[in-house]
């Protein structure tokens, strides 16, 4: 009876990720069939195969404007905004969960209400202030927002992480002479290399994807990113709905590199940062 039981868990369970894999899978696959489609047969044939595989909404995009552009934009932006939250991330978890001191429970708190508070909601004065510092319209501005917008998220999922690790390992460096710079970059750094991976694909694809702030700081159309350009392939009275799929494919295709480079390390890291110690 127990065995039956099991079974049909079992099947129940399999039957469940199955359906939650087709319902990533089939919408990945449509949209890159669609993009060597032409327009007539997306509107007569939306979720068929294409009658023949045409390249020409990705020679287009390459020849006729200026995705390359685009594509380098968002790499660097999202690229380098990554690496500066993710490194704050790291110390400012390493000092929250490893030392004692004044108001420490209510910095936490400060970062854990990030994660609630929408940054969208201070557009306005976000605009005023970049204005102010003559960065509008500059990568800068975006670099500043999209770091922002990762740390809160990167200490949440760091903090619990590098709390796990024994205390003991840095006491036993103190003894030897370890500086706390030292101790970090030889002791802490290599052992949540889960952890930062895991920060750094939660936080990228939110960033990789940002439309919003790019729409409002971005003025200048060489400094478009992706989303933004993206944008901007909808008219009023036509679109070609082949290039939007053809960018929409390109797109995804850095974020899906990187999922499988360090997907290990991110179920390990959110795994791990999920117990408490």
């Amino acid at each position: 009876m127990n065995d039956g039981k099991k079974i049909v868990s079992r099947v129940a369970l399999y039957t469940v990720m199955v359906l939650y894999a087709l319902s990533i899978f089939i919408p990945l696959f449509i949209m890159i069939m669609t993009s060597f489609k032409t327009n007539g047969e997306i509107f007569n044939n939306p979720f068929g195969l294409p009658e023949k595989f045409k390249f020409d909404a990705y020679i287009d995009l390459f020849s006729k404007s200026n995705y390359g552009r685009y594509f380098y934009n968002s790499v660097f932006v999202t690229g380098i905004s990554l690496s500066i939250a993710v490194t704050i991330s790291a110390f400012a978890s390493f000092a929250l969960s490893k030392y004692q001191f004044k108001f420490q429970q209510v910095i936490y708190g400060f970062f854990v209400v990030g994660l609630i508070v929408p940054i969208k909601l201070g557009t306005i004065d976000i605009m005023k202030t970049m204005l102010k510092l003559n960065i509008f319209d500059t990568h800068v501005s975006l670099i500043i927002i999209y770091v922002a917008m990762a740390i809160p998220l990167s200490v949440f999922v760091l903090y619990d992480y590098i709390k796990m690790i024994p205390d003991e390992l840095s006491s036993a460096a103190r003894i030897d002479g370890c500086s706390e710079p030292a101790i970090f970059f030889k002791i802490i750094a290599p052992l949540v290399t889960p952890g930062l991976a895991a920060a750094g694909i939660i936080s990228f694809i939110p960033n990789w994807n940002e439309f919003w702030f790019p729409l409002v700081l971005i003025k200048t159309r060489d400094l478009y990113t992706i989303p933004l350009a993206t944008g901007q392939l909808f008219g009023q009275f036509d679109t070609k709905l082949n290039l939007v799929f053809a960018v929409l494919t390109l797109a995804s295709v850095p974020v899906i590199i990187i999922y499988l480079l360090l997907s290990n390390y991110f179920v390990k890291g959110l795994s791990a940062g999920a117990v408490k110690g």
